[in-house]
């Protein structure tokens, strides 16, 4: 994750590692929202549901994303998301988290009203028995958002 190039994001990715110690991952009880204050309007939080392969329900879609994007997932789920291509990279982007229990981050592109907008992202897992994954902390932000 040496990569990581937004403060909020390396902030972020730096508060999961502290908070699952000697753990593969934390669990969401771990984490504090005052203490993720800083990046909360950039924050999403999905709950991994059972399946093969794994469905995803967004808890928490934040403001800043939900504002930038022009409509809000939180309280959905992840095939309710208009943009099929990018739904679609999300979705292999949790289910590779999810089966490797493993942050992910990635720097693209996307779409937004017809115009190209870059973006920046961790995915972290979640797990509240250690072992398998049942929430992803995500953390996004776009280049103009950046810092």
């Amino acid at each position: 994750m040496e990569d990581i190039t937004d403060p909020k994001l390396r902030r972020l990715h730096d508060y999961w590692e502290i908070r699952r110690g000697s753990r593969k991952m934390p669990a969401r009880a771990d984490l504090e929202a005052i203490e993720m204050a800083f990046a909360m309007g950039n924050i999403i939080l999905v709950d991994v549901l059972p399946g093969t392969p794994p469905l995803f329900r967004i808890r928490l879609h934040g403001t800043t994303l939900v504002d930038r994007v022009g409509f809000d997932l939180t309280g959905k789920m992840l095939d309710e998301m208009k943009e099929t291509e990018f739904r679609e990279m999300s979705r292999r982007s949790f289910i590779k988290v999810v089966r490797t229990g493993e942050p992910l981050h990635a720097t693209a592109d996307r779409a937004i009203d017809g115009r190209s907008a870059r973006y920046e992202s961790i995915i972290m897992p979640l797990s509240d028995d250690g072992e398998r994954v049942d929430k992803l902390l995500i953390g996004l932000v776009y280049d103009d958002d950046l810092g």
